[in-house]
């Protein structure tokens, strides 16, 4: 018999509810892989009916046409003689699991149900599911009738078991267990399963990529044997991006990798394995070949077929291969494009428009953009009819096939500059300069007229003129007429976005994109229902800091010389009036009252070290403390804990956007805490105040001892005087005369 196996694991773009889509992914990654030679194919988690049905797993029609779906696949030729497992939802004794089906031939062999959940970070798998918690232990399932009739089975096998083939032995993990400090893996290893398999939903963060590959290795460098990881990628209807990164790693080395961005909807990853070098791999550690002979065993369901095959037996297998990962400024050019595509395609809109105000948001979401329209160009031109399709229905044009991205970007990309009397002429002319360099199709507009009109009928009503600051108002004032005019900007922007098209003779509409950052959020400097409330926001997940770095990457390899200006100037909202000679007197930071890098680091201590304001205050100590004291470093811990609990109800109606960043306040299911605080904090901040007393009574004490004994050290030396005095004689005995030197 074969020693040597080739297996595929599967990268699928599916889409939460889409039975028909998701279905026809699973077979064409199914055909492909039987294409590469492989007898074995895995695919994602919950690839059936996508990952994200969220409390439509809660419904019994989800798990009916989940069913339904998979007797698809059961059935069609495209599935003969090839040993398969797909991902769903089942139903066993009244509790629902995330479970894989494995199957050959028209037979179901296993379904094994998911024993570790995940509910951190943006996961909430046991509000749905149930893990299965009896170990290496099966029960009978019976399938539904619609199923047994082709099968020709009652029941068959559910439960922690593992598949026998005549020539080797596959166990299961399910995402999260390989995350798990107790994974399945080693187990599996110990009870000589040598090849394991992992259908995961592991979604996109900034400087992540590494942590899927690093578990991987980790696995089979521990434990020897073959590791098949599938990944699902792209939005499937929620506000993540899953991860791509799907591998294939043996004796802790990756040997073969799909991508972690791509426009495709179906990439299929193979590797040829020889079962000999995990076999002496596994031998050769001494530790673990005693700990698998004490191993339990896992039920093993056999299998009539040989993965491997003889004319394998002499041909090459897959070397190690480097991984090489993308830096975060590639990550934030490519995940939230594919984000943005995925949802362009699939909401039957006709493009984008964005409000571009020139400064670094706005212009950071222009450039998000234009990459997706790179990534676009470049899959039509590599085939990817699927990608040229979603393309001449979003433009209207069954003809039509994109060469440039900038020609691309002036079909779907609409842009406008909504100056006002505070507007300078130097954002005005950024922005205009970086639509033309990306081809995005450019108006500007002022809404001076719009704002009259309403202050109009604010006076007609109480007979009074709100004033700016700088002309004499009063804070209530001046925040009104700033909110007046970013909440104007929202109203014209989705006007335009309805009726663009329709100027043009098109149909359709457009998508309204936001460009509040994720620091912006946390703080709350934000107009609630203003030009940042929009239908989606790709960069809603990204601190100020990464955007700067973004950009700067997006100048040098697009070209954007206009970047430059736009990253060296002040972020500023404009909403007050300009000082004398138009030059900008509002600056953002000077509105919030700290720095964006300060800001970054209150919301990574908030989310990723969960403090409260004392900790808080507590770790800025040790950050800041040799810089700042501690009663500047209280007043800002309070400052930035008094504007967030002012500002957190804005968490509940902020645009979707991607999520990228860890320590992101979204509301929607990353951050789970109230919008109605008691803004004083006066515990929290009575707490502060007695730590900085204590923390500066002992630094007192400390400086107080140090001056006595400096006062103690100065009258046992000798003054400059003495010292003065005794100089010649340290001459005179060093160079050789009479007197004895002095030592010192």
């Amino acid at each position: 018999m074969g020693r040597k196996v080739t297996v595929a694991v599967s990268t699928l773009n599916q889409w939460a509810l889409d039975f028909a889509g998701n279905v026809a992914r699973i077979l064409e990654s199914i055909r492909l892989a039987k294409e590469a030679g492989a007898t074995y194919r895995t695919g994602p988690e919950l690839e059936l009916c996508g990952y994200s049905c969220e409390d439509h797993f809660l419904e019994s029609d989800t798990l009916l046409h989940s069913w339904e779906t998979l007797l698809e696949i059961l059935i069609s030729p495209v599935a003969e003689d090839m040993l398969i497992d797909v991902g769903m939802p089942v139903m066993h004794r009244n509790v629902t699991y995330n479970c894989r089906v494995v199957f050959y031939n028209r037979k179901i062999l296993l379904i094994r149900p998911k024993m570790i959940l995940c509910d951190s970070g943006n996961y909430r798998e046991s509000r749905w599911f149930t893990p299965w918690q009896k170990e290496r232990q099966i029960e009978d399932y019976c399938l539904p009738r619609i199923v047994s009739v082709y099968t020709e089975q009652t029941v068959v096998p559910f439960g922690d078991a593992v598949i026998s083939t005549v020539d080797t032995c596959l166990g299961f993990e399910i995402c999260e267990e390989l995350w798990n400090p107790h994974s399945t893996h080693i187990g599996l290893a110990e009870d000589g399963v040598e090849i394991i398999v992992n259908g995961s939903g592991s979604y996109f963060e900034l400087r992540k990529g590494n942590v899927i590959v690093d578990l991987v290795k980790s696995a089979t460098s521990k434990a020897g044997g073959c590791y098949l990881y599938s990944n699902l990628r792209g939005c499937d209807g929620q506000r993540v991006i899953f991860n791509g990164c799907s591998c294939i790693a043996v004796n802790g080395c990756v040997v073969s990798r799909g991508k972690q961005f791509s426009l495709k909807d179906v990439e299929v990853t193979v590797a040829t394995v020889d079962l000999e070098d995990i076999r002496t791999f596994r031998n050769s550690k001494r530790s673990l070949a005693f700990k698998a002979a004490a191993s339990p065993s896992y039920p093993r369901i056999s299998v009539n077929m040989v993965l491997g095959r003889h004319s394998n037996d002499t041909g090459p297998v897959n070397a190690p291969l480097d991984w090489i990962y993308h830096t975060p400024e590639e990550e934030i050019a490519l995940g939230p494009a594919c984000w943005l595509w995925d949802y362009l395609r699939r909401s039957g809109q006709g493009g984008f428009f964005l409000p571009l105000s020139g400064g670094v948001d706005s212009s950071s979401t222009a450039c998000v953009v234009y990459s997706m329209c790179c990534m676009v160009v470049d899959a039509v031109k590599s085939g990817d009819n699927q990608v040229l399709a979603d393309v001449r229905k979003i433009v209207c044009d069954v003809d039509y096939t994109p060469i440039q991205p900038q020609e691309l970007c002036s079909r779907i990309f609409f842009t406008c500059y909504m100056g006002s009397e505070n507007s300078s002429v130097d954002t005005k002319n950024r922005a205009s300069t970086l639509a033309q360099q990306i081809g995005s199709s450019h108006t500007g507009i002022t809404i001076d007229l719009a704002v009259q009109a309403v202050l109009g009928i604010f006076t007609s009503v109480t007979g009074l003129v709100p004033k700016f600051g700088s002309h004499g108002g009063s804070p209530r004032e001046s925040l009104a007429l700033q909110n007046i005019q970013a909440r104007l900007r929202m109203v014209l922007a989705y006007l335009f976005a309805q009726l663009m098209l329709w100027a043009r003779g098109r149909s359709g509409g457009l998508l309204v994109l936001g460009s509040a950052n994720v620091d912006e959020a946390l703080r709350g400097y934000l107009t609630k229902y203003d030009c940042s409330s929009a239908d989606v926001n790709p960069i809603g997940g990204i601190s100020k800091t990464d955007l700067r770095g973004f950009l700067l990457y997006m100048q040098e390899k697009f070209k954007l010389k206009v970047l430059a200006e736009i990253i060296s100037a002040p972020p500023t909202a404009e909403l007050e009036p300009l000082a004398p000679g138009g030059k900008i007197a509002q600056t953002d930071e000077q509105d919030m009252g700290m720095t964006y890098s300060e800001l970054s680091e209150y919301g990574r201590l908030r989310k990723q070290f969960f403090c409260g304001p004392y900790s808080m205050f507590c770790k800025l100590m040790s950050l800041w403390g040799s810089f700042c004291s501690p009663a500047v470093i209280a007043e800002k811990v309070k400052h930035f804990f008094r504007c967030y609990a002012i500002n957190r109800h804005k968490m509940t109606v902020v645009t979707p956007s991607v999520h990228a960043e860890s320590y992101s306040p979204d509301d929607n299911r990353f951050d789970h805490r109230p919008f109605l605080y008691n803004n004083k904090w006066l515990w929290q901040f009575r707490a502060i105040d007695h730590k900085v007393e204590e923390i500066e009574s002992e630094n007192a004490e400390k400086a107080q001892t140090e001056n006595k004994m400096t006062s103690s050290r100065n009258t046992t030396r000798p003054t400059a005087q003495v010292a003065a005095s005794i100089a010649p004689l340290l001459t005179r005995g060093r160079s050789g005369s009479s007197t004895p030197g002095v030592v010192v």
